[in-house]
């Protein structure tokens, strides 16, 4: 059945995004305390920075099982020894009330664990896309926030960020026309045959998991609708190190509307980072698309430009989660979004396994 719920909270999350980014909305000056749970280097490299800089949020508090970055981020970010845990004693948060947010930044395959024990020790949950391996772990995530009365976000941070609001806000209001079809793909050569992305039991797939969720979130919010028919195809170059997971995976999908998609995502090569909406009067679309930074928009007409100066998408996404919080608004990818992908994820697993088209 089609469903606009997805698309409408996205378009609810981009108003909030536009008032945060006009300073309104009054919360009083406090802050929410946010622990990170997994000090890699998304954490340090853009989450703790992105977190110094937003208006809503500030860092409170770390979970680390490695001593000597638990000594680093205690010197960095002058935090105190009652605020730097452990994963054996992560429990113990249920009484730090500094901390109102944990935002789970670990393997994907330990989202689910984490979520619901911040969920049982009383805080809300900012969660890493994708949000677990499986659709049935989303299902208990978003269970155990609801039973605690707390909120469940999933990281998509692209849903702030000007440019994806705006082709958001082109779709909707069919300045080029009704979109007709999309395009979108993302893709780089991983290096590392070690590392945890590799392993199904941590990463729960590979390029699809990683980063074809990012094309795959586009087509959704540009449509506004869910997929109805999937058909995917799997290739791996290399079956040693991609004994586990994928390597390279094309997709189409059908929209409700008649609206189709093509969909590719790769661990093999580089050169893929982009999505274009191809609409009744026109087209329009982002190369590169989902990178942190050195976004651009382009249009097929001179006089309706997709040009935006860059923002840090990960102060952003906080600051909105935050203030949803705070004030009890809206905010568009809850734990109903990230289960959403998953779904559509095992559908196109599904239908690579038994080469056929998938009805959802």
């Amino acid at each position: 059945m089609m469903t606009r719920r997805p698309f409408l909270r996205t378009t609810a999350a981009s108003a909030l995004a536009t008032c945060l980014a006009r300073g309104q909305g009054d919360t009083g000056g406090r802050k929410l305390g946010w622990a990170l749970v997994g000090l890699g280097s998304l954490s340090t490299h853009q989450i703790a920075p992105a977190l110094a800089k937003t208006k809503h949020a500030r860092l409170a508090a770390i979970v680390t099982g490695t001593p000597s970055k638990a000594e680093d981020w205690k010197k960095r970010h002058q935090l105190d020894d009652a605020h730097i845990y452990d994963y054996e004693s992560f429990d113990r948060i249920a009484d730090d009330p500094e901390i109102d947010v944990v935002y789970i930044v670990l393997p994907n395959g330990m989202h689910a664990e984490y979520t619901i024990r911040a969920a049982k020790a009383g805080k809300h949950v900012f969660c890493e896309k994708p949000m677990a391996n499986t659709a049935a772990e989303c299902r208990e995530m978003i269970a155990a926030c609801e039973d605690a009365g707390k909120r469940l976000g999933v990281a998509y941070r692209c849903q702030f960020e000007p440019h994806h609001r705006e082709a958001i806000r082109f779709a909707r209001e069919k300045v080029f026309g009704p979109v007709r079809h999309l395009n979108a793909a993302f893709g780089f050569r991983i290096g590392d045959p070690n590392q945890w992305r590799l392993k199904k039991d941590l990463a729960g797939g590979g390029a699809l998991m990683d980063v074809g969720v990012y094309a795959l979130q586009a087509c959704r919010y540009l449509s506004g609708e869910e997929p109805v028919e999937i058909i995917a195809q799997e290739t791996k170059t290399d079956p040693k190190k991609f004994k586990e997971v994928d390597e390279t995976i094309v997709w189409s999908m059908k929209f409700p509307s008649g609206i189709t998609a093509s969909c590719q995502t790769t661990y093999a090569y580089g050169g893929m980072n982009r999505f274009e909406a191809i609409c009744d009067q026109g087209r329009f679309g982002m190369d590169p698309a989902y990178s942190y930074g050195g976004l651009k928009g382009w249009t097929s007409r001179e006089d309706v430009p997709l040009s935006f100066p860059q923002i840090d998408h990960f102060s952003a996404e906080i600051d909105a989660f935050s203030k949803a919080i705070l004030d009890g608004g809206e905010f568009g990818p809850e734990g109903e979004d990230g289960l959403r992908d998953l779904e559509i994820v095992e559908a196109i697993y599904r239908s690579i396994r038994e080469g056929r088209a998938v009805r959802l």
